[in-house]
């Protein structure tokens, strides 16, 4: 099995090699920017991860795949930004900024497409079951980002409901990439679907975290500026605890929901959404969640028949994917 730092290693040559077509720049050059502004990777490295618990032989038969989840992932990147009007990723300025909508609505229709003639690439004894998980997952995230906008017209949405978006929108795609990893290993069904499970849980941590960070994080960490799912008064875990625990709703929502135009006006807006979430205990709940996701993901490994080597892999992983929230 592949220690950690040489995973990483193959994974930033992976994406340091990648190629995409050069004619028409307008089309092309947006993949290649947003692949060279980097990100964790977390999609191909969970499935190559999972590949190298049971293989010793990494190749294109699990490279291609991997390379084809973090080109999806980018590819509802660029699409998300336009929808939240986001004017940076990864501390860069997004591709709709940087060129305009209608250049970025195209590259992301062409990305996703690169995305599909890297995952056809998967070994052909498993090819079926790989492009089945993957398209599958595919429409599950476009299914999270409806309700994320659904959302957004509604006051409250209950935790149950916020739960559910999440898992489409961000844990299945994690889950998808590991249990890929599994599938292109030649793994029998039960341990792919324990390995699906670990990542689907990972990932919610994973959202979560990503949620509390947005609030609590360091922008040069974060790679966005903090506080913009407050200056924007989009629903996040936090948002929606909030409100399930205030006794002043009414009071809650006028804060959140206040204009916040100026530099001025979004600072007070972050200062004061905060201060109830301090108030309210939101963030403490928030940290525990992390934890209860990321003990659920390590449960779904357990009994498995996995070794007590790859167990440990598995956990590293997951610590190192959320622990900056913990």
């Amino acid at each position: 099995m592949y220690q950690k730092k040489r995973l990483n290693e193959i994974i930033e040559k992976l994406f340091e090699d990648i190629e995409f077509e050069k004619e028409p720049r307008g089309l092309y050059d947006p993949l290649r920017y947003m692949i060279e502004i980097g990100g964790k990777r977390i999609r191909p490295k969970v499935c190559l991860l999972t590949y190298s618990l049971f293989k010793d032989t990494i190749d294109d038969s699990i490279l291609s795949p991997c390379a084809a989840l973090e080109v999806f992932h980018t590819f509802t990147l660029i699409h998300d930004d336009i929808m939240d009007r986001s004017p940076l990723r990864r501390g860069m300025p997004t591709v709709w900024k940087k060129w305009s909508e209608d250049h970025a609505i195209l590259s992301g229709d062409v990305m996703l497409i690169d995305a599909y003639k890297r995952i056809s690439k998967a070994p052909s004894k498993r090819h079926n079951e790989v492009m089945r998980v993957f398209s599958d997952t595919a429409a599950a995230v476009c299914e999270g980002q409806q309700y994320d906008m659904d959302f957004e017209a509604e006051e409250s949405v209950p935790m149950a409901d916020y739960n559910k978006m999440i898992g489409l929108k961000t844990a299945v795609l994690i889950a998808c990439s590991a249990k890929i990893g599994a599938i292109v290993a030649d793994m029998p069904e039960v341990i792919c679907a324990a390995i699906y499970n670990y990542g689907y849980e990972l990932g919610m941590a994973f959202q979560v975290a990503d949620d509390y960070l947005d609030a609590y994080g360091d922008e040069k960490v974060f790679g966005k500026p903090i506080g913009g799912d407050i200056i924007n008064a989009k629903k996040s875990w936090l948002t929606v605890r909030a409100l399930e625990k205030t006794d002043d709703k009414d009071g809650f929502l006028k804060a959140f929901e206040s204009k916040a135009e100026t530099p001025e006006e979004m600072a007070r807006k972050i200062a004061k959404v905060k201060s109830l979430y301090d108030e309210l205990g939101v963030a403490d709940d928030a940290r525990a969640e992390i934890v209860r996701f990321t003990d659920r993901a390590l449960d779904a490994v357990s009994g498995v028949g996995l070794s007590k080597v790859q167990t440990a892999a598995l956990k590293e992983f997951a610590d190192t994917l959320v622990g900056r929230a913990k």
